[in-house]
């Protein structure tokens, strides 16, 4: 079994957060999948059941993360019902002044992000012991928790930026690969990043990922 961590960089300006050294290199607990199928940068993973945290936001790519961010840091910082603060691992980060007191919970990773008709949907992915149940409930009114069922996925990996016309272009590479492999494509394309902003770009790792059927 593999693992794998996803995350929305460049979304706030921020301070360096647990996980991670000044290179950006991330050592913390991350999602598990299973590696189906690995050719050249691309690979067909199988994601295990995860609960997610997660937030819509109406804005173009360059100013959701923030907003979306905003929302989703106070349900980890100790907005919920049980007032739990999940701590922020790398390669999220946060401004770590809005810390709140409380139980602390270690948070896994994916942070996941896509755009849906809404808008663009940001998700923090919780730790594997957490249940739909489980979970503290978020007290925003724009943040819910929602299952994500276990998933084959395929991804293109990638070195560079994050801009959205690179994004674009490995978006279609990674459609062309679904269909050489028949494939179907069952969702929009999701974008991770694996690195602080920080990061010089030919060291960073980024992501494509689409469901497949």
């Amino acid at each position: 079994m593999r693992q794998v961590i996803l995350s929305i960089t460049g979304l706030v300006t921020a301070s360096l957060t647990a996980g991670c050294s000044v290179f950006g290199i991330s050592t913390v607990e991350e999602a598990s999948y299973e590696l189906i199928l690995a050719e050249d940068n691309f690979e067909l993973r199988l994601y295990q059941p995860l609960v997610v945290a997660e937030t819509t936001v109406e804005a173009d790519f360059d100013e959701a993360g923030g907003l979306a961010f905003e929302k989703l840091f106070g349900y980890i910082s100790g907005e919920n019902t049980a007032s739990s603060k999940i701590a922020m691992t790398a390669p999220v980060l946060a401004d770590q002044s809005r810390s709140n007191p409380g139980r602390k919970i270690d948070m896994t990773v994916p942070v996941l992000e896509e755009r849906t008709d809404e808008g663009w949907r940001y998700m923090f992915v919780l730790p594997a012991y957490y249940t739909l149940g489980s979970a503290p409930a978020p007290l925003h009114p724009d943040v819910k928790l929602s299952p994500m069922p276990e998933q084959k996925v395929a991804v293109i990996r990638y070195s560079g930026t994050s801009e959205k016309k690179v994004i674009d272009n490995k978006t279609l590479q990674l459609n062309e690969w679904i269909s050489a492999n028949n494939l179907t494509p069952a969702s929009k394309p999701r974008w991770a990043g694996y690195n602080p902003p920080w990061t010089l770009p030919f060291l960073r790792r980024n992501e494509v990922l689409i469901d497949v059927n």
